[in-house]
């Protein structure tokens, strides 16, 4: 029986140097709210007929997005290798907005912290988009799962 969902997420800890309480919690969170509810369906089909779950895990190397595959059994199924030339922007551009969205919640008005974070919504949605575009033939995601993965792609990114 298919159950193309992700049950696990493991990201490579030896690409991040460092984490504020901030990017720490983002990361909980994006964790949490992926594993609670995700849609993850690797379009190679097996020859066992195998369709899920999935343990995955995440890391960078020489500049791309490894995303290993595994099974419930931790039985690696796959790895796809993305260029991550095109999220070199959204990636930057996310965490500027970030850095200006925890500043806000500190020290501004409601307003202001609701226009910003409108603007950090607004580039999380589109590099979701563009993950799926980049994942299209590879794997099926839906547009949450791929918010999710994103905010995780973009903690690897963290350099000291």
């Amino acid at each position: 029986m298919a159950d193309p969902r992700i049950i696990d997420v493991e990201l490579d800890e030896r690409t991040i140097l460092r984490r504020s309480a901030d990017i720490e919690q983002e990361r909980r969170v994006a964790v949490t709210d992926l594993l609670k509810g995700n849609s993850f369906a690797p379009e190679r089909p097996q020859a066992d007929g195998y369709a899920g779950p999935y343990r995955i895990k995440l890391s960078v190397e020489e500049g791309r997005l490894a995303l290993a595959i595994h099974r419930a059994d931790d039985t690696h199924l796959e790895t796809l290798v993305l260029s991550l030339g095109r999220f070199r922007r959204p990636i930057r551009d996310y965490f500027a907005i970030c850095d200006s969205y925890f500043q806000a919640v500190r020290q501004s008005t409601p307003q202001q912290i609701e226009t910003v974070d409108m603007a950090r919504r607004g580039i999380h949605n589109e590099a979701a988009e563009l993950l799926r575009e980049r994942l299209a033939g590879k794997v099926a995601i839906d547009f949450d799962t791929a918010r999710r993965l994103f905010t995780l792609i973009c903690v690897l990114h963290i350099k000291g």
